[in-house]
C-alpha cells in the first residue's frame, strides 16, 4: 500500500498527480497503481490547520492498513511546509518561538511522526505482521540544510537522500548525490543481500563508493591542472567511475527495462563494471596502454 500526502502543494501540482497516477501501471500486478494508493490532497490555499492535520491523517491511515497486515509506504511532500504550518499556528497561539520562529517542540513533533513507522506484530486472534516505511521530502528555502526542519529531521531519520540540482542540470536521474546521501542500515542490508545473493555484495558496494570518492578527488586535480597531468591508473579510475555513474546509478523511469531492476541484475551489473576495472588495471601493470584497453 502507498499513502501519498501532498502537504501544502500547489493546486495545479496536485491536479497533475490526480490525473497522472491512474495512468501508472504496477509492474508486479499489471493493474493501475491507484488500486493500492491513497492520496491526501492538501493544497496551499487550504487552511493552515488542515496542513498540520494532513500528515497525521496520512500516518493514521497507514497504521490502519499496517494493522491489517500490509506493508505500507507513506510519502509526505513536504514536511517543510508542514513545519511552516506549525510555526504559523504557534505564532497565533503566542507560544515561545525557537530557531527561526519555529516552535520549540518542532523536534519532538517530527520524532513522534517518524517513530510511528517500523515493523510490528499486530494484535488480534490471527497474528499479522505489518510495516510502515516513512518517506518524506524536506524542501529547505534556498537549499540551506542548516535550517531547523532539516537538522531536526536528520537527528531522527537513519536514511538521507540528498538531491543535487547540478546532477539534474546534467540530466542525471535520479539526481541523488551519492557523496551527501547515507544510510545507517547499510550494514544490515549488506548482510542480508550477501546471504540472499550468495556473494560479497557489501564489499562490492564499498569498492564502488571508494572509486566514486577517488573520482571526486581526481576531478579537483583535473580542474586545476588538466587531465593530461593524470597517470593512466588515475584516468582508468575516472573511466570506471563514469561507468558506475552513467551505466549503474543513472536510470530512466520512462523506460520499461530501466524503470525496475532486480537484485540479481543489479549485482551482475556492478560486478561487471568492477571486474573490468580490475582486469584493466592488471593490463596496465604489464605495460598495456589505456587507449588500447578502452578501444
Amino acid at each position: 500500500m502507498v499513502v501519498y500526502v501532498g502537504c501544502g502543494e500547489c493546486g495545479n501540482e496536485m491536479t497533475d498527480v490526480l490525473n497522472e497516477f491512474p495512468e501508472l501501471i504496477d509492474p508486479n500486478t499489471g493493474e493501475s497503481i491507484m488500486e493500492r494508493t491513497v492520496l491526501i490532497a492538501n493544497t496551499s490555499n487550504m487552511p493552515v490547520a488542515a496542513r498540520e492535520a494532513s500528515i497525521y491523517t496520512g500516518i493514521t491511515i497507514a497504521e490502519y492498513f499496517r494493522d491489517m497486515g500490509y506493508d505500507v509506504a507513506i510519502m509526505a511532500d513536504s514536511t517543510s511546509r508542514w513545519a511552516e504550518a506549525l510555526r504559523e499556528m504557534s505564532g497565533r497561539l503566542e507560544e515561545m518561538p525557537g530557531d527561526e520562529g519555529y516552535p520549540a517542540y518542532l523536534g519532538s513533533r517530527l520524532a513522534e511522526y517518524y517513530e510511528r513507522s517500523g515493523r510490528v506484530m499486530t494484535l488480534g486472534s490471527v497474528p499479522r505482521e505489518g510495516s510502515i516505511t516513512a518517506i518524506s521530502a524536506v524542501s529547505p528555502s534556498g537549499g540551506d540544510i542548516s535550517e531547523p526542519v532539516t537538522q531536526n529531521t536528520l537527528r531522527v531519520v537513519k536514511v538521507f537522500w540528498g538531491l543535487d540540482a547540478n546532477l539534474a542540470q546534467r540530466r542525471h536521474f535520479p539526481s541523488i548525490n551519492w557523496m551527501q546521501s547515507y544510510s545507517l542500515y547499510s550494514t544490515e542490508v549488506g548482510q542480508y543481500l550477501d546471504q540472499v545473493l550468495q556473494a560479497d555484495w557489501s564489499k562490492m558496494v564499498t569498492e564502488g563508493m571508494r572509486i566514486l570518492k577517488e573520482e571526486e578527488q581526481l576531478n579537483e586535480i583535473v580542474r586545476l591542472v588538466g587531465i593530461d597531468s593524470l597517470s593512466d591508473n588515475d584516468r582508468l579510475t575516472l573511466e570506471v567511475a563514469k561507468s558506475i555513474r552513467e551505466d549503474y546509478l543513472q536510470q530512466n523511469a520512462f523506460d520499461d527495462v530501466d524503470t525496475f531492476t532486480s537484485r540479481e541484475k543489479q549485482f551482475k551489473m556492478l560486478q561487471l563494471i568492477l571486474t573490468f576495472g580490475q582486469e584493466a588495471r592488471r593490463a596496465l601493470s604489464v605495460g598495456s596502454y589505456l587507449t588500447e584497453i578502452m578501444e
